[in-house]
């Protein structure tokens, strides 16, 4: 492989992990803004809209994205959450990024999904949110009782696996409304 297209490669890869990274971090504290209220405890809200956020990422940019959320994710909780326990920090990144990342690969193998995503339907998207939501409540909660972080338990688990669920839900909704919306008055215009 040619050095100079590699560089160029590994440019974009860059860009577009602190692209995703950006977007996650200013989506979380969007959401921690508006959802304060659903917030059950750190970490865990009735409403995660930036669940939807990270599948999406993760579906788009693969490792890149999953590298971005992560990066991110350990920067919000070093300086809201955990303050200087580093090992819970990472891990709480990792399974972050991570998480939606195993998801992508469970279910583009077994749903058989296009790596380009083009041939992804409703049911698909329904699946990957699900399996999303079980893979990062599983993780994180396992990681939260590993770790003596209070945000471990079953009726914070149940939080966070709806608040997933329904923040990815929305928040792909939301996007699709915002393509209709598009495409209804810019979509016919003709480019002159």
């Amino acid at each position: 492989m040619d050095p100079a297209n590699l560089s160029k490669e590994s440019a974009v890869s860059f860009r577009v992990v602190i692209g995703c990274g950006l977007a996650y971090a200013i989506l979380f504290y969007a959401n921690d803004w508006l959802m304060a209220f659903l917030e059950v405890s750190p970490g865990v809200n009735w409403i995660y809209l930036p669940a939807g956020l990270r599948l999406f990422l993760v579906l788009i940019f693969g490792l890149s994205g999953a590298l971005g959320i992560a990066t991110a994710s350990a920067l919000i909780t070093f300086g809201r959450d955990l303050g200087e326990d580093i090992i819970s920090i990472v891990g709480i990144g990792l399974i972050s990024g991570f998480g939606p990342y195993l998801a992508r690969l469970l279910v583009i193998r077994n749903l058989k999904i296009n790596p380009d995503l083009s041939n992804l339907n409703i049911q698909m998207i329904a699946i990957s949110v699900l399996v999303f939501a079980l893979l990062s409540t599983g993780l994180h909660q396992v990681w939260f009782v590993l770790m003596g972080i209070p945000s471990g338990s079953l009726s914070n688990a149940i939080a966070m696996l709806i608040g997933d669920i329904l923040g990815a839900l929305l928040f792909i909704s939301i996007c699709k409304f915002g393509i209709d919306v598009y495409k209804r008055y810019y979509g016919k215009q003709s480019v002159l």
